[in-house]
């Protein structure tokens, strides 16, 4: 029994989700630390751990705290808006709902636990209620974002046929990204 290509570019996109979301996260962490005159000291990113920016020093822990999660989920949202009718763009349109998901979770969630950059927002007196709200607002935004994406994927009563072409353009995508990760990726 051969795969269906929509088996084949649903399993792709997972790592290609994870990694790609990771890397826009820690951006934005960069990019909260260069403005804020912080000193990157390093990005940990790899296929198999937790990826995390350290800065010292610091002047801005809270600028360079939140620029993780909200240009790791803006970033996505403003790259499917400008690429919205290429005929691919379901695919940037779900990375960009998986971004929010990741994040809303990660921060609401992390609220409670005091994991990461949540025990780092509240070490620095953001109050609990903008994490619960940045949470549940990204969350139900990324969920937003996938209503109705089924079919595109070949799922559902209306699926639109998946082509081995993208199937496996997503799969070479999504290796390339892992093989990067593996050979130049930091595991802190």
């Amino acid at each position: 029994m051969k795969p269906a290509p929509r088996f084949v570019l649903a399993l792709a996109l997972i790592p290609v989700c994870w990694l790609g979301m990771m890397l826009v996260h820690e951006a934005g962490h960069v990019a909260g630390a260069k403005l804020t005159g912080g000193t990157v000291q390093q990005v940990v990113w790899h296929p198999l751990v937790i990826s995390r920016t350290d800065v010292n020093p610091n002047p801005s822990p809270l600028v360079v705290v939140w620029a993780g999660p909200l240009l790791g989920t803006l970033l996505p949202m403003v790259a499917w808006g400008l690429l919205f009718r290429w005929r691919c763009a379901f695919l940037i349109k779900f990375f960009a709902g998986f971004c929010l998901i990741a994040n809303g979770a990660y921060i609401g969630y992390g609220s409670f636990e005091k994991i990461g950059d949540c025990r780092e927002m509240l070490i620095h007196e953001t109050p609990i209620v903008v994490l619960w709200l940045f949470g549940v607002t990204a969350c139900s935004l990324g969920f937003y974002l996938w209503n109705g994406l089924g079919p595109k994927f070949g799922w559902g009563k209306e699926a639109e046929t998946v082509s081995w072409k993208l199937a496996g353009s997503v799969a070479i995508v999504s290796s390339l990204l892992v093989l990067i990760g593996f050979c130049f990726g930091n595991r802190g």
